[in-house]
């Protein structure tokens, strides 16, 4: 989430577009691949957008949107008889389930506002929604034959911080699961927290949460991702535009391990940093900063330790997510205000590249495979 005053504003109308440029052979993952992409109406989103990759003939194609699926600001697959979910951003929050035609399986209320991230423990069938505006965090039971959420049990959390304009309130935005499936953590912006939600997937339920680590006071932090080979996680703070390297402990908790800055050294401008991701390995990270416009993609060594590789532009103005499409070795970069998607090729090194392709999504927000 970003500031509502600075970021939502009109955007382009919505088109298909069809991108045939020279054919590149992938090194890997040569099928066709769909995407999805959501994007706010206000911005000039006219649903969800499908995305056709075909690898070998190295095209990309955006389909005609799914109607009356409005600020779907993010998604997430693989609940029970294949559902996908998606939150609906605004002040009544709601998370619907669809099927594999975009059919609407159910809907119900997030009973927060402007929900913006969700996370499923596929074995337990269980879902989890952070409500960004209210604070609080919205877990659903899912229904073991349709895969559609039912009414909600709603956690608030507690905590401000020195950021006035932005963090007056809690405001959680990103909810997961730990690897060993014991814990549900929740990053909460505007109390400058990360919580702990005790999991127990048998029974289905979470205990109250507690705080499981301090971010630096007006950092904000945002996203988390987990090392998929060590007890480690990193969190990128949007405020203070840094990713911190955290040793993830038994208990759910966190340790403050490293800091890295997400922009150049020297830049004075004005930015937020956004999304961030992880490759499958271990060894790259990816950090979209908006304003600065660019993607900073980071080495990790052996220990996990980040170290600045690269700084390229983004393609395009705000860079609010990015998706890593590991096999077809390209990462897909969503720039919400010039409403596009931009194409990069992962090089040998872990480097992006420009490849020169963008695809016209307006109010584009989050992208995701399908």
């Amino acid at each position: 989430m970003t500031d509502w005053t600075t970021t939502r504003r009109s955007a382009l109308t919505g088109m298909a577009a069809t991108i045939a440029l020279p054919a590149i052979a992938a090194r890997s993952g040569g099928r066709a691949i769909t995407l999805v992409a959501g994007t706010y109406a206000r911005e000039g989103g006219k649903g969800l957008y499908p995305i056709t990759f075909n690898p070998e003939r190295d095209t990309w194609r955006v389909g005609t949107p799914v109607p009356g699926v409005d600020d779907a600001s993010f998604g997430i697959g693989g609940g029970p008889s294949s559902a996908y979910y998606l939150v609906r951003e605004k002040a009544a929050g709601e998370v619907s389930a669809y099927a594999a035609d975009w059919s609407r399986r159910g809907t119900v209320a997030t009973q927060g506002a402007d929900p913006c991230y969700l996370a499923i423990d596929r074995a337990s069938a269980c879902l989890a929604v952070a409500n960004y505006s209210s604070g609080s965090v919205a877990f659903h039971r899912l229904d073991a034959e349709t895969g559609v959420p039912g009414e909600p049990v709603l956690f608030h959390h507690t905590g401000t911080g020195p950021d006035h304009g932005r963090q007056e309130a809690p405001h959680a935005h990103w909810v997961g699961f730990s690897p060993d499936r014991r814990w549900l953590h929740s990053v909460d912006l505007g109390a400058d927290t990360i919580f702990a939600y005790r999991f127990d997937p048998q029974a289905r339920t979470l205990a109250h949460p507690v705080p499981a680590w301090r971010a630096p006071a007006g950092a904000g932090p945002r996203h988390l991702v987990h090392h998929p080979r060590q007890p480690l996680a990193y969190v990128v703070c949007e405020l203070s535009n840094a990713v911190i390297m955290l040793d993830a402990r038994a208990d759910g908790s966190f340790a403050t391990r490293h800091v890295v800055s997400t922009l150049p050294a020297g830049y004075k401008g004005a930015s937020q940093a956004a999304h961030i991701a992880i490759d499958r390995a271990g060894r790259r990270l990816y950090v979209s900063n908006r304003g600065h416009d660019s993607v900073a993609v980071f080495a990790l060594d052996a220990g996990g330790v980040p170290s600045l590789l690269q700084h390229i532009p983004s393609g395009g103005n705000w860079p609010r997510f990015l998706l890593v499409l590991e096999a077809q070795r390209r990462v897909v970069v969503g720039n919400e205000r010039s409403g596009s998607l931009a194409i990069f090729r992962i090089e040998a090194d872990g480097r992006l590249a420009a490849t020169g392709q963008t695809l016209s999504v307006p109010g584009v927000v989050f992208v995701d495979r399908v």
